[in-house]
């Protein structure tokens, strides 16, 4: 349990020393952008697309102002929600499976 505990702790420290917190952006925004995740990102629904892309563009416009959200609207390790993932595996299983089709 303690050991647990201080995982939590460790990952929350990680989290919030990443810095991408503080510009609002989810740990899916900051994946990098290889075929798969494009391809994962042309398959999610339209809002969270335009909520990817306001995150994004907002995040953009503070590091070239070489500003930060107030810390009330930074986002936080429990609020973190790992939207692009379900989409990366379904594409990421696709191709392994293509793959796997033409070498037979």
């Amino acid at each position: 349990a303690a050991t647990g505990r201080l995982l939590v702790g460790f990952r929350k420290w990680y989290y919030n020393a990443c810095g991408f917190n503080k510009l609002g952006l989810l740990r899916d925004d900051t994946i990098n952008e290889d075929t798969d995740v494009k391809e994962a990102i042309r398959r999610l629904p339209e809002p969270v697309y335009n909520d990817r892309m306001f995150r994004i563009k907002r995040a953009l416009d503070l590091s070239m102002k070489q500003q930060i959200l107030p810390k009330d609207q930074w986002t936080k390790y429990e609020e973190d929600v790992h939207y692009l993932e379900p989409y990366l595996d379904e594409v990421i299983h696709e191709r392994k499976e293509r793959e796997e089709w033409q070498k037979k």
